[in-house]
């Protein structure tokens, strides 16, 4: 049998082969990704689920030039081997190589990067009323999750949709999980579209065209014609496989969203030989501190396995919620459980607590509300790149009042912490990064002064002031040179600051450095720098952390080495401060 996907390097040249052999494309497609996934890991069961339809969908519209985008965009490996890309898919995820989503900056077929859920909609209502503007008659196609499609904004957008008569397509990709399996009402709405006439959608003004199998060639494009004949806004619901064609994907999708490096012939996941993670730590302690006290309850929106509350989930099913993809709801429902005098632990990835910025000042900061925000996933995630890194939380949360901003160095710092956040009345947020931690000292929780910094080593006339993991950086330069003569001072909290403490350091040191893992504008050090120009300090003060930028993906290590932050750069700097210092 002929090979058919090293010929296809564009949709113009999937358009040529005939119908009869898109089956058989759809199956090198899945080889190539597993065999590619097992060695360089990625979101494995979201791509495999949707081989046919994007095939299908290149095939029959006329891509670029009709519109498509993905929504969650982690289901955008086969379109990146069918738009010029399949060629470097081997780079996928690394330093320089291609992104894990849709990237307006790597090729013209992504027109809209979708490393959030639930903005396919929207973007795909404001290109068509765009092209409404401009006379340009093309297609618009948003393919959305059932997971994604249940978050507030993808209403809003369908809520607009409804009322016009712009020609988009909407295609509900429906597998009945996101990364745990979906919840909520819609879910069970949606079981039901096959035997209504009238359901959510008509109601909402678009035409339902019925649901198909979305691993089936021939329903799949006689949807299309159908779409193609009906003016106006139309939703399609598509059921597809999450992890369709690798059984142990089918059977685990879980376990196989994105599951590490595997072998593809076996089925084995290969474990992990990394030392314990912040992930780790967080689910024992919340454990512990679930059954020590019964008003805590937990909630994550769609979060549960990755911020590892499954096993908290299980023993405690009514006190650990997952609220699905709805991150506003989750912050204004945790308010909700505080006024009533539950302590609620909202467990959220940094990157998408921005989307409920708003609700953390008005609907918790400003009602003095008792919020413990655990913050997962803060600085630089690696290889899901910019739409995932989490380093503008310090500035943004430290702006708001009554706020608590607290972030970890290890295991014992981090234990503390969400210890100590039950007992304070004002919102408190814990920041802590998805990365190994250096184990704990002491086995025994410690409710902790709020505020309060800790000097870890003095001497010298230059010195270091870190928040979180990037002082173990310092903690590694002076045990590789004991007689290195620095100040190092730990502060797990930026609100508030130890001014005790900056009076003590101001008074000590000529040069010092702020170090954080975060953005440098308006975080750690720019606090630091407002403490210290409130006493007039004199000396010169340098802010280390991320640039004014957005910062690609790649390993955590080869990242903080393109932007200066390494070990080895950290130790020049300041060895060339204590240079100029003598």
């Amino acid at each position: 049998m002929n090979v058919i996907l090293p010929k296809i390097n564009h949709p113009k040249e999937l358009r040529r082969l005939s119908r009869t052999a898109l089956p058989q494309l759809a199956f090198e497609m899945r080889e190539f990704i597993l065999d590619t996934l097992s060695v360089k890991p990625g979101h494995l069961g979201a791509s495999l689920g949707v081989v046919e339809l994007t095939i299908a969908l290149h095939y029959y519209f006329q891509t670029p030039e009709d519109l498509l985008i993905w929504d969650v965009g982690h289901q955008c490996y086969p379109h990146k081997l069918l738009t010029e890309r399949a060629g470097v898919f081997h780079s996928l995820r690394q330093l320089n190589g291609l992104a894990g989503f849709p990237s307006r900056d790597e090729s013209e077929f992504d027109i809209f990067g979708t490393g959030h859920s639930s903005t396919s909609i929207s973007a795909i209502v404001g290109m068509a009323a765009a092209d409404r503007i401009k006379k340009i008659e093309r297609n618009h196609i948003a393919v959305i999750g059932d997971a994604s499609i249940a978050s507030g904004m993808s209403f809003e957008a369908l809520n607009h949709l409804g009322a016009t008569d712009l020609n988009v397509l909407v295609i509900l990709n429906d597998n009945a999980i996101g990364i745990d399996p979906s919840i909520g009402g819609l879910k069970q709405h949606l079981k039901t579209l096959d035997y209504q006439e009238d359901n959510l959608f008509t109601d909402l003004g678009l035409c339902f065209l019925g649901s198909i199998d979305g691993h089936n060639f021939d329903e799949l494009f006689d949807a299309f014609d159908r779409s193609k004949a009906i003016a106006g806004p139309k939703i399609l619901r598509v059921r597809t496989t999450k992890g369709k064609g690798y059984q142990q994907a089918e059977l685990d999708q879980v376990k196989w969203h994105s599951p590490g490096l595997f072998n593809k012939e076996t089925g084995e996941i290969k474990a992990s030989t990394a030392p314990k993670s912040f992930q780790t730590v967080f689910s024992e302690t919340m454990l512990q501190l679930l059954t020590d006290n019964p008003s805590i309850v937990a909630l994550t929106p769609a979060m549960l396995t990755g911020s590892n509350l499954t096993a908290c989930a299980q023993q405690f099913p009514e006190r650990v919620l997952d609220v699905g993809i709805a991150e506003q709801h989750a912050v204004t429902f945790s308010a909700g459980l505080a006024t009533q005098g539950i302590i609620p632990y909202c467990t959220i990835y940094s990157t998408f607590l921005q989307r409920a910025y708003d609700q953390v000042i008005h609907d918790v900061a400003l009602q003095h509300l008792p919020v413990v925000f655990c913050i997962d996933r803060a600085g630089l995630v690696g290889t899901d790149g910019a739409t995932h890194h989490g380093y503008f939380d310090l500035a943004f949360l430290r702006q708001i009042p009554n706020m608590v901003v607290s972030s970890p160095r290890n295991e014992e710092d981090f234990r503390n912490l969400l210890y100590t956040a039950q007992f304070t009345q004002q919102p408190f947020a814990i920041r802590f990064p998805k990365s190994t931690v250096e184990p704990r000292v002491n086995t025994n929780f410690q409710q902790l002064p709020i505020g309060k910094a800790y000097t870890k080593n003095r001497g010298g006339k230059v010195a270091v002031l870190t928040n979180g993991v990037l002082g173990n950086k310092i903690q590694t330069i002076l045990e590789q040179d004991p007689n290195l003569r620095i100040g190092w001072y730990d502060f797990p909290f930026v609100k508030p600051l130890d001014k005790n403490k900056i009076k003590e350091i101001a008074f000590g040191y000529q040069h010092i450095f702020t170090l954080e893992d975060g953005i440098v504008h308006g975080g750690f050090g720019t606090a630091i720098l407002e403490e210290m120009n409130r006493i007039n300090y004199s000396g010169k003060i340098e802010c280390l952390g991320y640039p004014d930028a957005f910062i690609p993906h790649g390993s955590v290590d080869e990242l903080h080495q393109l932007i200066g932050l390494s070990t080895e750069e950290i130790k020049k700097k300041i060895d060339a401060a204590i240079e100029k210092s003598i």
